[in-house]
């Protein structure tokens, strides 16, 4: 998810896909890789064992849904397929990145003036332009009453009215007719359309990481013919308007997704997205091992991983070889980690206290868990919320390993005998799968039982995690998910806006999984959210940081190497970090290897 989103979040692979900068392997720099050699055309065969979350941009947070978006959604801003700015924003459908030099930005840093390029195209019949007015539709469709974006947290408290305009948006009614006229008939004042090129954002506070938080494909542009159909559902998926390089021709979820050219999209209006193929299939059927035993393969049918990673088990023979179609990127993530459900009433309800969840904490080995991720080299452990590379992150490890503590702390807590827990856990992954078994193994030191729910991937977040009423019923205790920035640079804010700010945080508008709440983190929240400079904001983001952990909210495991591998026929294979992949919008394929 990453942001999934992660989006995303998600935000989510091998264990959840999630992630940041490509290094390690050569994957961007493959031989022929030179887009001045690139050869147009053929067929990009990609393989998955699982789906999108939502065929929907306003909608999607998670980082396989930003790959699918990538290639016939647009944003005002995005990043690049260049291996070294793969993190920095870059206009998109916006003519330019606002500044106050340019006007761009007001004095006090309140106001956003943000000018469209008027040669987007959605491809309508006849063709028509994207415009202004078609953001801010996209906008007020994130906080939608059947299926809001999860990651709302991050600026619901920032555009003005904003939160005003989501509180009357959760009494209409949940029929596509009283949506649409919602969205339609009621103003959001902190997003306006001056014209038909020009929209302006207006902020409640400054906020220097507003032109990253944009990237996100919550704010895209929305046809009118949205409308017709419920956020998130999958007859919209199937009937979505294309501003980018592609079109879905067709969606049959968890089955298959096939991408066709969009006649509508001019190579001129695109700087982000060259589009060098002309057709893309997803099959979502195939599992981890078989996708990898295809792309080392050479067949022409296989070319890119979806929703999968190496598998860990493989990791270690690729990077001993030195394989240059193996691609390793630094993530900036918790990827995974383990959240526990504190709103369970399993166990007379004792994941509800502090110090059940910090006898979890000490009774979890993080080292047996990256040995079976891996080892450190690809996953380096995380002992706390922010990675290193995230602004205000700080070495700390209160819980070291000590299953006799746990027991100690289980029995003043009132269990004596231990508990038994549910885990869930996408068993489509091996990663995800061996970390439920080795925590399964390791908790019995502490007299804690593990009893494992398996859950397919496109499941996982749509069905359990995201949906409040299946924690509160105990349907899980544990649940492995994955974390990584909304957006980069100053990005401590969409770690803990939508991971552990109470319950504006809670799914299916947040990705506050296990329900916690804490007056106390909030205010901190907050404080470092308006901090006057990146070093005040810091502080204040380390002592959150502090808070989480004495609280036990989750357990960090690793900051992990993103690992993806593509076959030999993929060229110009750049890593973007918002989607944990390669970029498929940029890639292109060796003459007589195009696919079919």
């Amino acid at each position: 998810m990453r942001h999934a989103r992660t989006r995303w979040a998600a935000a989510i692979g091998a264990v959840g896909i999630l992630a940041l900068a490509g290094c390690g392997g050569n994957g961007g720099n493959t031989a022929g890789s030179s887009t001045s050699d690139a050869v147009k055309g053929g067929t990009l065969n990609i393989l998955g064992a699982g789906d999108v979350d939502y065929m929907d941009p306003n909608v999607s947070y998670y980082s396989v849904g930003y790959l699918n978006l990538r290639l016939w959604s647009r944003q005002l801003f995005t990043y690049p397929a260049d291996e070294n700015k793969a993190t920095e924003a870059v206009p998109d459908l916006a003519t330019d990145i606002p500044t106050k030099d340019n006007g761009g930005v007001s004095d006090d840093g309140l106001t956003y003036t943000i000018t469209m390029r008027d040669d987007a195209r959605w491809n309508t019949s006849p063709a028509r332009p994207v415009t202004a007015a078609d953001l801010v539709r996209g906008v007020k469709r994130t906080c939608n009453p059947v299926q809001p974006f999860g990651g709302t947290p991050d600026f619901a408290d920032l555009i003005v009215g904003y939160q005003d305009f989501c509180a009357g948006f959760a009494n209409v009614p949940q029929d596509a007719k009283s949506i649409a006229n919602y969205i339609e008939n009621t103003d959001l004042p902190g997003v306006v359309a001056t014209d038909d090129t020009t929209v302006t954002f207006t902020l409640t506070h400054p906020a220097t990481y507003f032109v990253d938080m944009l990237t996100l494909p919550a704010f895209s542009p929305a046809p009118k013919e949205v409308l017709n159909y419920l956020p998130g559902s999958t007859e919209l998926g199937q009937h979505e308007i294309s501003d980018g390089p592609y079109q879905v021709e067709s969606w049959e979820p968890t089955k298959s997704i096939t991408y066709v050219r969009n006649t509508a999209w001019a190579p001129d209006s695109d700087p982000v997205r060259k589009a060098y193929v002309d057709k893309i299939v997803v099959d979502e059927t195939v599992s981890q091992d078989s996708i990898q035993q295809q792309l080392q393969t050479g067949t022409d049918a296989a070319d890119m991983q979806f929703d999968v990673q190496v598998p860990p088990s493989q990791l270690a023979g690729l990077m001993s070889a030195d394989d240059p179609n193996l691609d390793l990127g630094d993530t900036s993530s918790t990827n995974p980690y383990i959240v526990f459900n504190t709103a369970s009433p399993n166990n007379d309800s004792a994941l509800s206290k502090p110090e059940v969840r910090q006898a979890l904490e000490y009774a979890i080995n993080r080292d047996d868990i990256i040995q079976v991720l891996g080892g450190p080299k690809v996953t380096p452990p995380l002992t706390h919320v922010l990675p290193k590379e995230i602004n205000g992150s700080e070495d700390s490890d209160m819980y070291e390993y000590d299953p006799d503590k746990a027991k100690q702390l289980l029995a003043d807590a009132g269990y004596p005998d231990g508990l038994t827990l549910t885990f869930l856990y996408r068993n489509a992954s091996e990663g995800s799968s061996k970390t439920f078994q080795t925590v399964q193994q390791d908790l019995t030191k502490a007299g804690i039982t593990i009893k494992g729910l398996p859950s397919p991937n496109a499941d996982f977040y749509t069905k359990y995690v995201q949906v409040p009423s299946v924690a509160q019923s105990g349907t899980w205790d544990l649940a492995l998910a994955g974390w990584g920035p909304d957006w980069y640079g100053d990005a401590a804010l969409s770690f803990f806006k939508p991971l552990f700010s109470g319950p504006p945080s809670f799914p299916p508008a947040g990705s506050n999984f296990g329900l916690y709440e804490n007056p106390d983190l909030d205010a901190l929240i907050q404080q470092a959210s308006e901090a006057a400079t990146a070093d005040d904001a810091a502080k204040l983001w380390s002592q959150a940081d502090q808070l989480v952990m004495k609280d036990a909210v989750f357990f960090p495991i690793t900051d992990p190497f993103n690992a993806n591998y593509h076959a030999s026929q993929v060229n110009n294979a750049v890593y973007i970090p918002a989607f944990q992949n390669f970029d498929p919008a940029n890639v292109w394929l060796s003459k007589g290897h195009q696919g079919g």
